[in-house]
């Protein structure tokens, strides 16, 4: 007992005795490998994979020809429209310029007529082959004249070769249209709406008429 007591306070004096500490387990880390859920569909079941595993290089070139073919045809077929309407619209710019052009000539025309007949000289077609030059024994009432009705043939074979045309409706049966009824008369032998008398020639351009003859109708 006595030595137990001493070889405590042996121990008290020079240090208390340390036990070793138990060495510590290593544990080992495992990586975890994540795993993607597959999408769910509202009724539960899992949705189906739509990507292409193995996209065909062949199929996705003939898909992009298509588009390139289509986006070409598109484009031919805006210019083709674009061409139609360039035409059209320079064709009615055209004709509206030779419009413009005859309406402005027409009263001179029309005093050109009176003249003739005031003269008592009948101004021939269009394409008639231009007067002689008159001789020393026409009177100058004569050749004033003449000279008027070869300007007025010169003028209408000009605006014809514009593609302007005159028009002398009488004996025709009368058309809104075409005529523009000034009076009306009667004659011997004319049934109504026959077209008796012209007073001023209807003008057109192509088929479009610019001024409708002015005429005396058969009532």
């Amino acid at each position: 007992m006595s030595k137990q007591r001493a070889r405590s306070k042996e121990q008290g004096a020079g240090g208390s005795e340390t036990l070793p500490a138990p060495e510590a387990e290593e544990v080992e880390i495992v990586d975890a490998e994540v795993v993607e859920e597959a999408p769910v569909a509202e009724d539960g079941e899992p949705e189906a994979d739509t990507t292409d595993p193995d996209p065909d290089p062949l199929a996705d070139a003939l898909r992009e020809r298509d588009e390139y073919l289509g986006l070409a045809q598109r484009a031919r077929a805006d210019f083709e429209n674009f061409r139609r309407r360039a035409v059209t619209q320079t064709a009615e710019a055209e004709r509206r310029g030779r419009a413009t052009l005859a309406k402005g000539l027409l009263p001179a025309l029309d005093n050109l007529e009176r003249a003739l007949l005031a003269a008592g000289v009948e101004a021939g077609p269009a394409d008639d082959p231009p007067a002689e030059p008159p001789s020393q024994e026409v009177s100058a009432r004569d050749a004033l004249a003449a000279g008027v009705a070869l300007v007025l043939n010169e003028l209408r074979v000009s605006l014809e070769r514009a593609g302007v045309s005159s028009y002398d409706p009488v004996g025709e049966r009368f058309d809104p249209m075409l005529h523009e009824a000034i009076s009306t008369g009667q004659a011997d032998g004319v049934e109504t709406g026959i077209v008796l008398e012209t007073l001023e020639r209807g003008y057109r351009v192509d088929e479009q008429v610019i001024r409708p003859a002015r005429v005396v109708v058969a009532g």
